[in-house]
Parts: C-alpha cells; structure tokens; sequence
C-alpha cells in the first residue's frame, strides 16, 4: 500500500490573488517548496501515492472554495486549516513571533510572557490536528514545519500512534539558559510536542545539541549520542543543513534578463566599489550593526569617500508588530542622517530600498557587486549567503558573513565576522574590497563545491533517508514480551550450547526493590537458583550490578559467580579477586556532590544517599511520591549543571539518581567478559536504564538473549513482567540442563 506524504506548515505556499472579478491560487516560490517539489520529481517521490500539504490558506473559506476550483491542481493537494481570526492573531503574530521567535534568536528582552498568546498557540496547534487526524492513517508520512508547530507531532502521535512523523525546526534552537526562562508548562508543552516525531531536524549539529540538552533537563531524559528515548520509542536530533538550488542560481548568471539587469546596476556603480545587502526588516538581521560598521569603514578610509556605494535592500516583514515598526523607523532615521552627513550632491553613501526585489533584480544585485555584506546577529541558516555564492558563475566577489548564521559553518571560506564587532565589520569591508581576483576565485570555487554537492534536493532526500532509518530502528525498540514459542527456542539454544554466560542485573531483576538498599538481601529461591546455574561448567555466571563490591561479595560471594560492581567499575571473576576496570580516578568532586544530595535529603523526608566507592546515589523510593519527584528534578537539574564540564555521567534512574564517573557502563563491562572466553549462548537479563548499554551491546552477537524486566520498551529482544518471572525463568534453565546434560 502506497503512503501518502502530508507536508504541514504554518501557511499553504499559496498566492490568492483577485483578478477579473474571480479569484485564483499561484503557488508561491521559496526554498522548502522548491526542495519539496525537486524531492518528489526524483525517486523519492514515487513511494507516495499523493502529497497534501496542510496549512493556513490567508484567507476566507469563501474565497478558499472559489480561488481553488478555478486552479490547476499541480504536485500538491491543498489542505486547508481555517483559523478565527482572533486566534491566529495570538498564535502567530502572539506567541509565535513574539514568544519563540525572539527567545530561540537570543532576544529574551523582546519576549511577551502573555498566557493568552499560549493558549492560543495550543489551541491552534490542537486544529491542525483535528483537520489532519480526519484524513490521516498509520500508514501515512507526515513532515512538519518549523516554529509555528511545536507541539503538533506530540499531539499526532497522541491521535495515530503508528504514524511516521518528522519534524524540522527552520530557526536556532537556544540553549537551556535562554530556553529556561519560559515558564515550565510551556517549556514540557514544546519538547513533549517535538518529540512526538521520529526525526527532529535542525540546521546545525550546535542547534541539535541544545535540544538534546533541553529534554535532558527540563523532561529528565537521558540520550545516547543523537537519540533520545521518549514514550517508549526512540527519536533521533540530527543536523541537516537546509541549502538552496544551485542550479538554479548559477544558471541564472546567464540568461538574458539577469545580465540586462546586471548591466544596468554596473552603469550604476561605474567606477566606483559595490557593497550589497539584502534582508528581511527583523531586529535579528543585524541592520543597525551593519551600517555602523560601514559608517566606521568610510571613517576610517576616507580615501573611499565618494568611491563606493552601499546597496541596503530592506524587505516588509510583520510590519503590524511593534518591534518591526520600531526597527524600520530606526533603520530609515540612521541613514536619512547618515547620507546627510557624509553624502552629498553628486553621492550618497548608502542606496536604500524598503521593498520587494524580482528574481532578475536579485540576481543582478548578486552578480554586479563586489562585496556581500550579511551580518545576521542570529541566523537559523541563512540561505541569501548561499544564494549569493551560487550565483558567481564568474567567480568573483566577496562573501562577508556573521559566524552567528548557520551557514558560517559550511561557508568557512567566506570572510567571517562578530555582527557585534563593528570595527571588525570595517577591517572586512576594507579587505573584501582589496581582495585579489585570483583569492576570490579560489574562495568562491571552495564553498560552490560544497553547496553544489549538498544541495536542496540532497537536504530533503537526506531528511527521509535518516525518517525511515530511525523508524526500522525503533522496531528494534519494543516491547516484546517472552512468549511461550520465544521460551522454548531460548531453552533449546541453551540446552545445545557447549559454553553460556549469564548476565544477571540484581534489583529489580533477581529481587523486588526494597525500602533500603540493605534489605534486599536475595532469598533461599535465588541462591538456590544461582547455585543450579553456576555448578553448570559450561555456564559462566555473572551478577552485573550498580551495587557496591563488598555488598555483593557479602550476599553473593560464597557462589562460584562472577561479580560486577557499581555498573562496571570492578569486576571479580569466579574465584578470582576484585579488579579495577577504571584509572584512579579523582575524587575532588566527591564533597561537593555529597553535600549537593545532603540537602535534599534534609528538603525530602525518607531519602539517603548511598555510599560507593566509584559513585554516589541519592534514593527516594521511600519518599512522598509527589515530593520525591519534585525534589528529583532539582537535584537533577542542580547536578546537571554542577558536573558540567567534568568527566561524570548523573544518572536518572529508577527511584535514584546517582554520580559516576565516565566510561563506566555495563555495555564496556559485558565488552571485557566476552573477551574472557567463546561463548555460543548470551543469556542478558537487566530492569534499568543502565541495562540498556548492556543490551546494546550484546544487540548484534549470534546466541544473545537479551530481557528486559518491566513494561517498557527497550533495546532488549524479550521483556519479562517481573522478578519473579525472571526467578522461574532461571529455574527453568536450571532444571532444563541438568536434563540435558545429566548432571
């Protein structure tokens, strides 16, 4: 069965236009439609049997019926989400752009905290889901755009839990010090929302891991490199690097309008040096910067004065928001008087344009200046620096960019500048002028290269290629639980085998979790059932376990079992003795994270800490439930922060939160215990989170089975109920080969 593919975004890529007394539909151009559009002429487009895409049309149901019918259906179906106005007012002009927009651009003073605006982003988000979910299946594929939609994968998930959804963010991500400052509903509504999809793209790797960072404080997650377990499924944070049709742009060099243009602007300029800009009015484009640094430039070489002109195209955006208003006032203000200081009659310093520019425009500008001056204060991406350089057939011209723009980072050979440093914004002015032919041939030739190759259609290909790898992923990801069938085939791969190894956690896995971690002291039904394993010779036994050394010497070391304590740290063969797996390591954190937990065991009645040699651990089992889960995510957002930068892992586990140094895991220590001898039959059996480094691990080795105990999905082939299950388990086997074996 073919898939549908629906595109969302916050506004259909839509023109309606009234001509002649009707009205029709023109389909807008930009980057996201043209490396949609590009992806579905290629093969990736065949696995879809139809795209919709879904979104705000800007206008009327009325005038939606009568502009639609009278259009030629092209790629796409239209799926029209229809707002009250009131409310789009506050979704998109409210907390869309004057709640995500300025906080994830770093402008945390422009930020308008008003609960309406949050309610109304809600609501809306919840329409889109209502409109989609009536013509969505599980079988469907679903991509969301941008900031606008935050929390709508979340809640597709929640209505069509098998659906295939990826979710890409168009603008930064902050970090958690920006994103923190929200209130704390807000901050869960947007991460639990993102993590509805499958794939969470973002322009740069540094973006990626600020979400990662977020859901690790804010939501208590911990991630695995790019992945991240959430709602019993993995989701992954990637980077892909939005880029633009190159094609396109150095075609264009060519053809006939774009050189008559190009000619046009040249007579302008004459003999005089050419600097270009061309941006949307928003406070995060940096305009203001931007100009004093030429101001300084011309200050600074007066020489230049009346030899060079500066092209400042400025185009309308969200002009009904005050800060808009106030940014084009400031901007028109400064150059009114700074052509009236340094111009005069025969030259003004500065060309201004407030408007649209024509493709051929564009192009023209691109292509006849000498310099091209972007200096965003922060940039998602930036596709006009790309733009830019993909136009220079001649390959010529110079590339000064902001290392606050996403693109800095593919565009390494532009000259890059601190949007901030308006002395630095001169130096490259005047070094961009100056520059060789033969270095700016060089220059340009390096990044065509590279945005030739990873180019629009390579950005959306990449994007679906990395959906359907995670999602072949996550059916490695769940929860399976050991039926009778399963039971059998483990028992006769047991019973076959010539050498075996048991890797069995302890709490939670051989016995119940008890009040106190001193109270679990295993019973007779599990020595004994330990002992029926390890008198086996062909089996080696191991307890792998976050407990420290002696207590499980003094529980379990009158058994011929092998014994791994705290998670990895010290592992003691049968009948061997105790030996370090890590360096000495340094112990100068030790007092201060004791002293961290010390206070909130005085802040949590009926917590402790727990002692051990490589690791602290603060338990609140026996605490409140709502208050040990409250003073839980203090402490662990507290350590978080307090271990940042040192080699420690904190560690949210069941009940517990605990301090260990890097590098140890149960994954590195089932390593070094399958390095000790062959074996033909894996049996692994943990109920933590620290289990699922071991079942990882042992994920790609023939003879392993792996059980996860508990309800939760997991990197583990089986799940078992509960301890008491795995006990039977372990009985079994212990029965079975001695049948088989005659023992």
């Amino acid at each position: 069965m073919l898939q549908k593919l629906f595109i969302i975004s916050n506004r259909l890529p839509l023109t309606i236009e009234h001509q002649n007394g009707s009205y029709e539909c023109r389909q807008s151009s930009g980057g996201l439609v043209s490396a949609i559009t590009s992806y579905l002429h290629t093969s990736g487009g065949h696995d879809f049997s139809e795209t919709i895409w879904a979104g705000v049309p800007g206008c009327s149901e009325k005038i939606w019926q009568s502009a639609i019918s009278s259009t030629q259906q092209g790629d796409y179906t239209y799926l029209p989400v229809f707002l009250q106005r009131k409310d789009y007012e506050q979704y998109y002009s409210g907390f869309s752009n004057s709640v995500v927009w300025p906080l994830f651009h770093y402008f945390p003073t422009y930020v308008d905290y008003n609960a309406a605006y949050f309610d109304a982003y809600i609501r809306a988000n919840e329409h889109f889901a209502d409109v989609l979910s009536a013509q969505l299946t599980a079988n469907d594929v679903v991509w969301i755009h941008d900031y606008h939609l935050l929390p709508l994968a979340g809640m597709l998930r929640k209505r069509i839990p098998g659906l295939t959804i990826g979710f890409f963010l168009h603008i930064p991500f902050p970090s958690y010090e920006l994103f923190r400052v929200m209130p704390k509903p807000w901050q869960q509504a947007i991460l639990t929302g993102m993590l509805g999809a499958d794939l969470v793209g973002f322009h740069t790797v540094d973006y990626a891991a600020h979400f990662l960072n977020c859901a690790e404080r804010v939501l208590k997650l911990q991630h695995d490199g790019q992945m991240i377990s959430w709602d019993n499924r993995q989701v992954r944070a990637d980077a892909f690097p939005i880029s633009i049709d190159f094609e396109q742009f150095n075609n264009a060099y060519s053809e006939e309008r774009v050189a008559a243009m190009r000619d046009q602007y040249l007579e302008v300029k004459g003999d005089k040096k050419m600097l270009f800009s061309v941006d949307r009015l928003d406070y995060t484009k940096g305009l203001s910067n931007r100009l004093r640094g030429y101001e300084q430039f011309l200050q600074v070489n007066p020489d230049y004065i009346g030899k060079v002109i500066f092209v400042l195209v400025v185009v309308p955006s969200r002009d009904s928001i005050t800060k808009y208003a106030e940014r084009k006032k400031m901007i028109d203000e400064f150059i009114g008087s700074f052509n009236s200081r340094m111009g005069n009659i025969s030259w003004q310093p500065v060309l201004y344009k407030y408007g649209h520019l024509s493709f051929e425009e564009l192009m023209g500008l691109y292509t006849a200046c000498d310099v091209a001056l972007i200096t965003p204060l922060r940039d998602g991406m930036n596709l006009v620096s790309k733009e830019f350089v993909a136009s220079r057939k001649d390959q010529q011209g110079v590339l000064i960019l902001s290392e606050m723009a996403g693109a800095s980072k593919e565009l390494t050979e532009a000259l890059l500048i601190n949007p901030n440093d308006t002395n630095e914004i001169a130096d490259m002015i005047k070094m961009g002028f100056e520059m060789e032919p033969k270095e700016q041939q060089v220059r340009i030739a390096a990044m065509q290269d590279r945005i030739s190759t990873y180019n629009v259609n390579t950005w959306a290909a990449d994007f679906f290629d990395q959906l359907y790898h995670v999602k072949s992923q996550q059916l490695a990801f769940e929860i399976k639980f050991l039926d009778n069938a399963s039971r059998i085939q483990l028992l006769d791969a047991y019973g076959t085998s010539a050498k075996r190894l048991l890797l069995l956690d302890y709490d939670g896995t051989l016995t119940p979790f008890a009040k106190l971690p001193s109270l679990a002291v295993p019973g007779r039904e599990v020595l004994d059932a330990l002992q029926q394993l390890c008198t086996n010779p062909a089996n080696d036994v191991y307890i792998v376990s976050g407990r420290d050394a002696n207590t499980l010497e003094e529980w379990l070391g009158a058994l011929h079992v092998g014994l791994v304590a705290e998670h990895g740290a010290a592992i003691k063969h049968p009948d061997g003795l105790w030996e370090k797996t890590i360096i000495a390591e340094h112990v100068t954190w030790r007092p201060q994270i004791e002293a961290i937990m010390q206070s909130y065991v005085s802040k949590c009645p009926n917590s402790f800490i727990e002692q051990k040699e490589h690791s602290l651990a603060w338990h609140y089992r026996n605490a409140d439930k709502v208050l040990g889960s409250l003073r839980a995510r203090e402490l662990y957002e507290l350590l978080m922060a307090q271990t940042e930068g040192l080699s420690l892992n904190v560690l949210n586990g069941n009940k517990v939160i605990e301090v260990r140094m890097k590098g140890i895991n149960k994954g590195m220590a089932a390593e070094r215990l399958l390095l000790h001898d062959h074996y033909d039959f894996i049996l692994s059996i943990g109920d933590d989170l620290t289990d699922e480094d071991m079942f990882k691990r042992l994920a790609a080795v023939d003879g392993a089975y792996t059980i996860k105990v508990g309800n939760e999905a997991s990197f583990a082939k089986y799940n078992l109920h509960t301890p008491q299950m795995v006990l039977s388990l372990l009985q079994t086997i212990g029965h079975y080969a001695t049948r088989m074996t005659g023992v």
